[in-house]
């Protein structure tokens, strides 16, 4: 019993892992290195993440500095980020990338937090989802195994205790992120 809760308790920690590494690469007015987490650079033929080829530093609260392993490579860093979607065209100076983050305006600000609260809700739905997939799997095992309704009942009752916590951390990190961003 307890190790069908498990397989959707770990269903909806993913979840959460997910919603975390989403709001790490949400820049907040500072610099922060998550944002080049998704950033790939073609390191002699395979794209490789940008933190393995090369030193990545934080001088300034709103700079990041990228120092490759070699210096071949300060072109493809910088086509890599020019092509991505964090919106910030890089400086490169022959030995090093700069990447300077502007000051956010307020109307930025909202569309960040609105954009937060829209990955908040699809990971609410995908919590839901998760529920509903352990409700349909119980009812299921109600009719294969000789299981009683009252412990189908209990499963049902803990699975959604489960979504209940889950849904509230969600919320939590919604509110702690929109506050973040919010914060000048």
């Amino acid at each position: 019993m307890k190790e069908q809760i498990k397989e959707y308790n770990d269903k909806m920690q993913k979840t959460i892992d997910h919603l975390e590494s989403e709001f790490a690469t949400i820049r907040a007015g500072r610099a922060n290195p998550h944002v080049l987490d998704r950033i790939k650079v073609d390191y002699y033929g395979t794209p490789t993440p940008v933190q393995q080829v090369g030193n990545i530093s934080i001088p300034e609260p709103r700079i990041i500095v990228i120092q490759p392993w070699e210096k071949s490579l300060l072109k493809e860093i910088e086509k890599a980020i020019q092509m991505s979607d964090i919106g910030i065209n890089p400086t490169n100076d022959g030995q090093v990338i700069r990447l300077v983050f502007p000051e956010l305006t307020e109307e930025r600000r909202k569309e960040l937090v609105k954009d937060v609260k829209k990955k908040g809700e699809a990971d609410k739905v995908a919590i839901r989802n998760i529920r509903r997939d352990g409700n349909d799997a119980f009812k299921k095992l109600a009719k294969s195994e000789d299981i009683s309704e009252d412990e189908i009942k209990q499963l049902e009752d803990e699975l959604q205790k489960l979504t209940d916590k889950f849904i509230k951390t969600v919320d939590d990190m919604v509110d702690a992120k929109s506050k973040d961003i919010l914060t000048v």
